[in-house]
């Protein structure tokens, strides 16, 4: 078992930090690539920071709002302004900016999973075990991988060994590196137990956490582990990555930081300790150049130097927090609390600058695109947010 070691960070290294090594995916955001107009995957880009450079509304207001109908845990996707999600009655529904339906498709078996979209093909992993890439122009099921336990995470993005791939964990306890375009297999890597969170892209490998508390580096061009580390708990989220740093929290609300070179794990430090055994952690946190952004005891927003590891500023939300992670969108946070309240904070304070109540549950994560940003509730209502004209 590798043990958690403090890392001094120089300023140099402090400043080299980029948002996302190009080399995973070609680009640090999807929409950034796209004309701001697309949200493509969870968290906004591979390495699941949770940052991204769109600037958020000056006065939001409610533009409109769709009711799915049906209850749903997924955080929506967007590609060329149409928002996308799939509720656990296997309806993928894709709505457009006006707040038109213009997209359906029934998969006739449950889904809890956020989708990925890439090339107009929509990847979701289903409860039934089975991952499937879906045409949106055609409206035809491409491919189904099969595997022998449920899916509940975003699949990811990269290029490996000259092909693009998927890769996903499942609850048969095993990590998949998956053609997108066949569908077929090129690698598989058994871990403990549970693999519940999404997984993060950081140059030629992958990191995951699990059920068996382990955090695990795999390289996936020979599909075996360069290295792990165990925390106290299990890892129920996804990690996030920036530059050469990854940061994972346990379920007990520690939360590490973890220096990545040459394919291992250089170094790590506990950043945040767990201010009681009796919390929980099931969000993921975010990131920017600077600082590392959280939920903590199901109430407050916590934003910490990542240089320093010291507190910034800790902010009282209103309501329980619960699944939903927060977005930083340049200097701005935007965070949703599980008794239905949106709400936006200045980066540098923590002060609140605007909030909504929705009046439903909100589990999943924020969707930003030009002028806009989306939010899905548990019950399956599109919250679609902007400037008025």
């Amino acid at each position: 078992m590798k043990k958690l070691k403090s890392i001094p960070v120089t300023l140099i290294a402090f400043m080299a930090l980029t948002v996302m090594m190009a080399s995973c995916t070609g680009s640090t955001s999807n929409h950034e690539k796209s004309g701001n107009m697309d949200w493509k995957l969870f968290r906004g880009n591979a390495g699941l920071s949770g940052y991204s450079s769109q600037q958020l509304p000056e006065n939001p207001v409610l533009l409109w709002s769709y009711n799915g109908g049906a209850r749903t845990v997924s955080s929506p996707v967007i590609d060329n302004g149409t928002t996308y999600w799939c509720d656990k009655r296997g309806l993928i529904k894709g709505v457009d900016l006006s707040g038109k339906l213009t997209f359906e498709y029934k998969l006739n078996t449950a889904v809890e999973a956020t989708p990925m979209i890439h090339d107009s093909i929509l990847y979701i992993g289903r409860i039934d075990g089975k991952m499937t890439a879906l045409s949106l122009a055609s409206k035809d099921t491409i491919w189904n991988y099969e595997t022998m336990g449920q899916i509940s995470a975003s699949p990811n993005l990269g290029d490996f060994q000259q092909q693009q791939v998927i890769v996903f964990g499942s609850y048969d306890n095993n990590f998949y590196c998956i053609d997108s375009h066949s569908g077929k297999a090129i690698n598989q890597f058994e871990s403990g137990y549970y693999i519940n969170g999404a997984a993060v892209l950081w140059k030629s490998s992958v990191l995951f956490g699990g059920c068996d508390s382990w955090l695990r580096v795999i390289d996936c061009q020979t599909g075996m582990p360069t290295d792990s580390l165990m925390l106290d708990a299990y890892i129920p989220a996804s990690p996030a990555v920036m530059g050469n740093f990854c940061y994972v929290s346990d379920y007990t609300g520690n939360i590490y930081e973890i220096e990545l070179e040459n394919g291992k794990i250089s170094r790590s430090r506990k950043m945040v300790t767990a201010s009681s055994d009796n919390g929980s952690m099931v969000s993921v946190p975010a990131l920017d150049p600077e600082n590392l952004y959280y939920l903590a005891d199901e109430q407050y927003l916590c934003s910490v130097d990542r240089r320093k590891g010291t507190q910034n500023w800790k902010f009282l939300l209103k309501g329980n927090t619960g699944e939903s992670s927060p977005l930083v969108c340049n200097d701005k946070i935007i965070v949703c609390t599980k008794s239905g309240i949106i709400s936006i904070h200045e980066s540098a304070t923590g002060n609140q600058l605007w909030e909504y109540d929705t009046g439903e549950q909100i589990v999943g994560s924020p969707a930003v695109i030009d002028g806009h940003f989306m939010i899905l509730t548990a019950k399956g209502t599109l919250f679609c947010f902007g400037e008025k004209n």
